[in-house]
């Protein structure tokens, strides 16, 4: 396992994060055998675990809790608030209200004093930035917080955010935590330079494009449920065929081709897309999610792999640079591109 340092802050993450999304209900609900899979990665070297109070409703946060019992200053512990985990209009969003509320429920949740990376999972269009930064400030100065961070947040947002925080002397986003993979790649163009400029650490999610990379899905087979690259009418994607969906066939082409440079690598193809995510120099670590310890075994095979240029440049020869293939949403959750803010009321 290698390290590289967060942005500028001066700490040392391993170059895979465990991500625990899959921890809970969601992916796997056995609780000890989430927590072994844990240990297994620490053991493995990585010192970075990212999870959200919204994963399984808070049982991500208790299991990585009760997981680094004994083991909390070895880790770089990070979580993140923004999607709501009831009913009540105010518990949501990145008001101060709900801020100090979110951190207090993820603080009992893991067992800790403190969260070493807190990150405002989603821009909140509706809140003013410098509230949102002002409350995050607050848990630094508190020593809840040690550093905080962004999550799918565009490029302009994110100086936004910068020259916001460098206006009040408060706290600013030291990481950004975007969708990227070589299916996802727009982030290319304006996110990770505009990052790399404002010194901060990135660490992307979904390296394999939500199991694309991995072979997950295949021609003529019925789709699994509830993948979060399906079409956006989930109601008509679960139970077809995959290839009923009009942009998968060009999902499978690339998959077929990067499949063929992968064995020409000599790597598996899941190897070599985890591979290519940390070749941006823009990259810190990259989040793994594994639900079962084959999984994790198999992920951690790839972090000390490196892609060779020509292995690089037929894979831009499959998707470009700073673009995504079809049928796979970018999630920067802008509202400027919803069509009501982008054409005129009648």
């Amino acid at each position: 396992m290698q390290y590289r340092k967060l942005g500028r802050t001066g700490v040392e993450v391993s170059t895979q994060c465990l991500g625990a999304m899959m921890f809970g209900a969601v992916g796997n609900p056995d609780h000890d055998e989430s927590e072994r899979i844990i240990h297994r990665a620490l053991d493995a070297g990585i010192n970075f675990v990212d999870t959200a109070d919204m994963y399984s409703a808070g049982e991500s946060e208790e299991i990585v809790g009760r997981a680094l019992k004994g083991r909390r200053d070895d880790v770089v512990l990070a979580s993140k608030f923004f999607f709501p985990l009831g009913d009540e209009r105010n518990a949501r969003g990145g008001s101060r209200r709900y801020i100090v509320r979110a951190v207090e429920a993820s603080l009992r949740r893991l067992g800790t004093d403190h969260i070493d990376l807190y990150q405002m999972h989603r821009p909140d269009w509706d809140t003013d930035l410098e509230e949102t930064l002002d409350a995050l400030t607050d848990l630094v100065r508190q020593g809840k917080v040690r550093y905080i961070g962004s999550s799918s947040f565009p490029a302009d947002q994110i100086v936004e955010a910068q020259w916001a925080a460098a206006r009040r002397g408060g706290a600013r986003f030291v990481c950004e935590q975007p969708q990227y993979s070589i299916f996802a790649r727009s982030i290319e163009d304006a996110m990770l330079p505009t990052a790399q400029r404002h010194g901060m650490g990135v660490i992307p999610w979904s390296p394999l494009a939500g199991g694309w990379l991995t072979g997950k899905y295949r021609r003529d087979e019925t789709a699994p449920a509830g993948s979060r690259f399906a079409p956006s009418d989930d109601s008509n994607w679960k139970g077809r065929t995959v290839d009923t969906d009009p942009s998968a066939p060009v999902r499978f082409d690339a998959v077929e081709r990067l499949t063929e440079i992968a064995d020409e690598a000599g790597l598996p193809l899941t190897h070599m897309a985890l591979a290519f995510v940390g070749e941006h120099p823009a990259i810190t670590s990259a989040i793994i999610g594994p639900k079962t310890m084959a999984q994790l075994d198999d992920l951690l095979a790839a972090a000390d792999i490196r892609l060779d240029p020509a292995v690089l440049d037929a894979i831009d020869e499959v998707v470009p640079p700073g673009t995504d293939i079809a049928g796979i949403k970018h999630l920067t959750g802008n509202p400027a591109l919803n069509p009501e803010n982008r054409r005129r009321p009648r």
